[in-house]
């Protein structure tokens, strides 16, 4: 298993680095689609619905992903102009996903709600990859490299948060959702993208490298969203009856169990870069 694990991974990695550093940018935006229909219908699983309507599910939303790009090309990088189209399309995704993580998504976690079967759980669905998607694509306009530090915020939370909870973890996050995560290890999770975000802070827009007490915020907001997003899709798992979100990736679940922190985090990291840059 862990031989598995292990090989997927390298080639999820390899597969992943060279999209972002090769692919041009509609090859790039095919892949995010990819990617994101593929979580569509892995969403459709968290909802009960049956593999017809899953496929649908996921069709719909690639159909709407290649429709944006078709209407608005600039805003997705595909045209010169970016920086002045990019805020026009992404605040109609990024405020409301916002809203959806920092206000919706706590109490969610606290009363527990099964995920709707019907109109409404699609409509959070797209809430949760849509803005994802796009983070994906609108972020590789700051560079490759760029993409991948903040990705490594992520990465580094999960990593820390292990290390941190194996060795001081005695107090329970969330029993009820996902029993292996403790306060202790969110607290050294968060130290560790701290520590991260201020060496990288002579690289970030002016008013962040700027504010020290800004991006303190941000990356403290960062880390909480970081853990949301991981124990939202653990909480839906877990009242659907399952393990993982699907088992198209051998030894690690499906593409919502590697992307669940990311659908979280990316949309607001996008919505701070489109405002704070020059």
């Amino acid at each position: 298993m862990l031989k598995t694990r292990i090989v997927t991974a390298l080639v999820l990695f390899c597969a992943f680095l060279s999209a972002l550093f090769y692919l041009p940018p509609l090859g790039w935006l095919v892949f995010a689609t990819l990617v994101a229909a593929v979580a569509a219908w892995e969403w459709g699983a968290l909802m009960a619905l049956a593999g017809a309507s899953r496929v649908a599910l996921a069709g719909g939303l690639a159909l709407i992903c290649l429709s944006l790009a078709a209407l608005d090309p600039t805003a997705l990088g595909l045209d010169a102009g970016f920086a002045d189209a990019g805020w026009r399309l992404g605040r109609w995704f990024y405020v409301p996903s916002a809203a959806f993580w920092l206000l919706a998504v706590p109490l969610w976690l606290r009363r527990r709600w099964p995920l709707p079967k019907s109109a409404p759980g699609v409509a959070i669905g797209l809430l949760v990859i849509l803005p994802t998607w796009l983070a994906l694509v609108q972020l590789r306009q700051a560079g490759a490299l760029a993409l991948i530090a903040i990705m490594a915020v992520v990465w580094l939370a999960d990593i820390a948060a292990y290390f941190f909870g194996r060795a001081l973890g005695r107090h329970k996050l969330a029993p009820a959702i996902s029993p292996g995560k403790t306060w202790e290890g969110a607290a050294g999770g968060a130290l560790a993208v701290i520590v991260y975000g201020l060496a990288l802070a002579p690289r970030l827009p002016g008013v962040l490298s700027e504010n020290f007490l800004l991006l303190l915020l941000v990356l403290i907001v960062l880390t909480a969203i970081s853990v949301m997003g991981d124990l939202f899709e653990s909480l839906l798992k877990r009242l659907a009856g399952l393990k993982d979100s699907s088992n198209i990736l051998p030894g690690h679940g499906g593409v919502l169990d590697r992307i669940d922190s990311l659908t979280s985090t990316l949309p607001l990291v996008a919505l701070v870069w489109l405002i704070t840059a020059p």
